[in-house]
């Protein structure tokens, strides 16, 4: 929600009677499992996936690893392409993180990135780096086209996306942000440019 929304979103929910809060809330409850419809394995790796792929570039935190598993299994991602030192299932912390979603999700291990993202282009798919550069893209302002397959880059934790996996990336993008770090856990950042891009394409349906 934009900043300048807020007051007036404030004002609304302060003119809304107490009593109708509280039965608005009070009649919410949490959804049972099969209310949720959840897929089994062998369903989710039969079903249609959105146009996405993840590239890690030498992510070196196995928590990372395994929270882009869980993200890339709640959206629909076609793949995982693990890249240099980027730990690979199975370890344990990578098990614990991903709940299950290793098992899931297609993925490949290549030992360098360079290689994978050069696989992704003959392969027909833009590839866009999350990265901040003097020609990155503001997230909300881009827009994926349709019938097109992309390949989101996440760099390393410390270093980013490496400087000629960069050169070969047909676009960046960049989280806005307002706070005093610039910066997001690698698994947040794929979680909410995830969410933005699938949001864009099926809106675009």
């Amino acid at each position: 929600m934009a900043r300048a929304n807020l007051p007036f979103f404030i004002s609304v929910i302060a003119n809304i009677s107490r009593s109708a809060r509280r039965s608005y809330f009070c009649s919410m409850r949490k959804l049972s499992m099969e209310e949720l419809n959840r897929l089994t394995v062998a369903d989710f790796k039969n079903t249609q996936k959105f146009p996405l792929s993840l590239v890690l570039d030498n992510v070196r935190s196995l928590h990372n690893v395994g929270a882009a598993f869980r993200t890339a299994d709640a959206f629909a991602v076609e793949k995982i392409w693990l890249c240099g030192i980027t730990g690979r299932p199975p370890q344990r912390e990578i098990t614990k993180t991903a709940l299950g979603s290793t098992e899931s999700v297609a993925w490949e291990y290549v030992p360098t990135t360079l290689e994978a993202v050069q696989q992704l282009k003959a392969a027909g798919y833009t590839v866009v780096a999350v990265e901040q550069t003097t020609g990155s893209v503001p997230l909300p302002a881009f827009q994926p086209a349709p019938g097109v397959a992309y390949a989101l880059v996440m760099g390393n934790e410390v270093f980013g996306v490496d400087d000629d996996v960069l050169a070969l990336c047909d676009a960046a993008v960049e989280i806005p942000q307002f706070g005093t770090k610039h910066s997001l856990n690698v698994s947040v950042a794929a979680g909410v440019v995830l969410w933005d891009f699938i949001s864009k394409i099926t809106q675009a349906h």
